[in-house]
């Protein structure tokens, strides 16, 4: 699920540093994720995909590959006018973060 290797060699080992990158994951992404839910909500799809493209990044980071796919799936799906998919995407979306969130936080605590 989740593969810390880019992160660690980004990091050179540094465990600081380690820590600082998950923190930020941990307190960056939820917030964008509660805004794809108001777009969604909102049927705003153009800042659906504008929030699922500012991840990307954060999932590469971590190494959640699947929720990296999910999130390029959401942007086709607004840029492809298929949005009746985008709310189980988001879903999927939400519930793999949800599980890369307790990776991360006993990542936390066992450093």
């Amino acid at each position: 699920m989740i593969d810390l290797t880019f992160l660690e060699q980004l990091t050179k080992g540094n465990r600081d540093k380690l820590k600082r990158y998950i923190k930020l994951y941990l307190d960056v992404v939820p917030e964008t994720f509660s805004r794809m839910e108001e777009n969604i909500s909102a049927a705003d799809w153009q800042s659906l995909a504008i929030n699922a493209h500012s991840l990307k990044p954060q999932a590469d980071y971590i190494g959640h590959h699947h929720l990296k796919d999910v999130l390029i799936e959401i942007e086709l799906a607004v840029k492809n006018q298929h949005v009746n998919a985008c709310p189980t995407l988001m879903k999927q979306a939400l519930l793999l973060h949800k599980e890369a969130e307790i990776f991360l936080i006993e990542k936390l605590k066992s450093e």
